[in-house]
């Protein structure tokens, strides 16, 4: 029997206040915020951003540095002097006369036993072998001078531009100042013909066999003439004056820093 007030069904308890909440809400449980995540974000962008300012920083500064080349890099001091042939331009000149060094006594041989002629010994071999050639042509080329040292060279020319009452400048058309010859060089010889003595050292040497031969084959063992007609130093004719040009140590003594021109050749 019911109990008056006592309905049927059993009555609520306090858990089911929550049966107004919808069943799929109140199954699933409120996540929490994922704070952990932040801390990794800020590490990854950090390091990231770390590594583009490193790789922009050396991009910086590979593109404005100054390149070292061959041509920037300073060369290294150096105490020696700088060579005499570097030095020979127009503003050494002495009476239209190039400075010239003297030729080591190591490097300097005779080619003319009885008369004491010297020249270094590439080019004394060449006009051994170019007189040998001559001779075989029926022609005789004489050394007349070679080497000459500048104490040789200084009684050459005050002495003897004294006795014969020459000025310098008339002195320097005939033979050049002390220091400022060819001769000097051990690489000059002057050439007579064996044939015609006369014409040594005389400009109409230029009449003999021996000339002619030596315009036409000189060149084939590295000679040529000093002082042509009209030659760029304004020194006198000399036919009977050759240089040898035949190595790299002759030719830039003669010809560098000079701003001569190559002989014409004749069509």
């Amino acid at each position: 029997m019911n109990k008056a007030g006592f309905s049927g069904k059993p009555q609520n308890s306090s858990n089911d206040f929550g049966d107004d909440i919808p069943v799929a809400v109140r199954d699933t449980p409120v996540a929490a915020p994922k704070i952990w995540l932040q801390p990794r974000i800020i590490l990854i962008g950090g390091v990231t951003g770390f590594v583009l300012l490193s790789l922009i920083s050396g991009l910086w500064f590979f593109v404005t540095t100054p390149k070292k080349t061959a041509d920037s890099q300073p060369l290294p001091a150096t105490s020696t002097p700088a060579t005499t042939a570097a030095s020979n331009n127009s503003s050494d000149t002495v009476l239209g006369h190039f400075p010239y060094p003297e030729a080591p006594e190591s490097e300097l041989v005779t080619i003319s036993a009885n008369r004491g002629i010297r020249m270094r010994k590439t080019a004394a071999q060449k006009f051994e072998e170019m007189v040998a050639a001559a001779r075989s042509s029926g022609v005789i080329l004489v050394p007349i001078s070679g080497f000459r040292s500048v104490k040789d060279q200084e009684q050459l020319f005050f002495a003897v531009g004294a006795q014969r009452n020459q000025t310098p400048a008339e002195r320097a058309a005939l033979s050049a100042p002390p220091g400022h010859s060819e001769h000097h060089t051990g690489y000059a010889v002057d050439v007579g013909d064996g044939s015609v003595p006369a014409t040594n050292l005389q400009t109409n040497f230029d009449n003999t066999k021996a000339y002619r031969w030596l315009q036409a084959n000189a060149a084939r063992f590295g000679f040529e003439m000093s002082f042509p007609k009209d030659n760029a130093q304004g020194v006198s004719y000399e036919p009977w004056h050759w240089r040898f040009v035949g190595d790299r140590n002759s030719l830039e003594m003669f010809y560098k820093a000079r701003n001569l021109k190559p002989a014409k050749i004749s069509q």
